[in-house]
């Protein structure tokens, strides 16, 4: 690693104030003026002869390069000089999305020749995504001081930060199941071991599912009717056409989070999961099950982001198979811009079985503090009063969902009104 050298504020001191007092010497016929300049000019004399560029060689890595959000990482660093260095000094640059545990800086150290020198500094995750560690700036000084050296190291290492998912005893129940083993329930009697109910024997039942304790009674055969276990099609819509928040916490990184906490809850279940980010860019996840696809899934979320775009895709230009029929679409959505309303309603429309899960903005706005700004905020939350009236209209639950609530309450509700409140009548 090659350094680049700089004189010191001290070695530029040292020559001015040696030459300052050599001419004031020879000038006022002072021969101790004189002595005091030629001692500080000796002294950067000596400094320039014994400085040498320092050789370092310098590796780092980061442990773990996959964390959760909230957990710490490391950046470890290993330094080799090849000749004796009295103070380095290495410098990293914090990325977006994180803070350091510790000190940034790593400190002033002291390496002697051939020595390996180890240092560490930690990280917390603040965030999902992608960050990137780097670059490090490094800084040596001489002996005398007289002279800087600094590298900048343009390398820098990435680290995945994966969003914390919520465990969820239950989540929505699907209308419709697929042909496929799973662990859900079908609402039709088959082969599976749910007991479904009793009903008399006929031609071709097999003598295993006579249940003996009714037929004794009844003094006439009777088989169980069973319900069989099936999988089901799962697609997880998130909206990122806007983004309402700070550096903290934003709608979007609350939808990343349920849209990873719902992907992995139905992969346990063995049901098939699909992705539609729906923003900027028109993005899509074919359904699949098992690990693989809850990797893919995750690694499709951390690089989500909010764009805003007037050049965007109609939902029409999804492939066939990745939103397959009688699939349960789960919406992760601010309801904040008026083409997710659209798209939607276009899906709803094509008779796939739709739910709202509406990643409130509310708590994310200032509250008003003039007259004007007051009545512009109850407008805004008639207008979005009347576009949840507009989805319940035609079928489809919308559940608001805060940080003050856990994703399996917003879930209940939307599944409690597939039960009830499908028989309402709105006008």
């Amino acid at each position: 690693m090659t350094l680049s050298v700089r004189p010191s504020p001290k070695l530029v001191a040292y020559s001015t104030i040696g030459v300052f007092f050599l001419l004031a010497g020879v000038l006022l016929a002072r021969v101790e003026a004189a002595e005091v300049g030629m001692a500080f000019l000796a002294a950067a004399a000596v400094g320039l002869a014994v400085a040498r560029r320092p050789r370092l060689d310098l590796t780092m890595a980061l442990e773990p390069d996959g964390v959760m959000e909230g957990d710490r990482f490391e950046l470890k660093v290993r330094v080799t000089a090849a000749r004796r260095v009295p103070e380095l000094t290495i410098d990293v640059a914090t990325p977006a999305g994180t803070r350091p545990a510790a000190r940034q800086n790593l400190g002033a150290i002291g390496v002697e020749g051939g020595e390996v020198r180890r240092l560490s500094m930690r990280f917390d995750a603040l965030r999902w995504g992608v960050f990137r560690v780097g670059p490090i700036t490094v800084r040596a000084r001489d002996s005398f001081g007289f002279f800087g050296y600094e590298a900048h190291l343009p390398e820098r290492h990435a680290v995945r930060v994966y969003p914390r998912e919520e465990i969820l005893a239950r989540a929505i129940r699907p209308s419709e199941t697929q042909l496929y083993a799973g662990d859900e329930v079908a609402r039709r009697g088959g082969e599976g071991i749910e007991f479904a109910g009793v009903r008399p024997f006929q031609a071709g039942d097999r003598v295993r599912r006579i249940n003996w304790p009714v037929s004794t009674r009844l003094r006439e055969l009777h088989v169980n009717e069973l319900h069989p276990e099936r999988n089901a099609d799962v697609v997880i819509f998130l909206d990122s056409f806007s983004e309402i928040g700070d550096r903290r916490d934003t709608t979007l990184l609350m939808a990343v989070r349920a849209t990873a906490t719902l992907a992995r809850h139905y992969l346990r279940r063995r049901d098939r999961v699909a992705l539609v980010t729906f923003g900027g860019t028109l993005r899509w996840q074919l359904p699949g099950v098992g690990l693989k696809q809850a990797y893919r899934i995750v690694d499709a979320l951390l690089s989500t982001d909010s764009m805003l775009s007037y050049a965007w895709k109609s939902i029409d230009v999804i492939p066939v198979r990745t939103l397959p029929p009688k699939a349960l679409v789960i919406a992760i959505t601010p309801l904040l811009d008026a083409r997710t309303t659209t798209a939607l309603l276009d899906l709803r429309g094509r008779g796939f079985d739709l739910v709202i899960v509406e990643v409130s903005p509310v708590p994310f706005i200032a509250s008003p503090t003039t007259d004007d700004e007051r009545i512009a905020y109850r407008l805004w939350r008639l207008k979005r009063e009347a576009l949840r009236f507009e989805y319940w209209r035609s079928g489809v639950p919308v559940a608001e969902w805060t940080h003050e609530r856990p994703l399996i309450t917003a879930l209940e509700e939307l599944e409690q009104f597939r039960k009830f409140g499908r028989n309402l009548r709105m006008a």
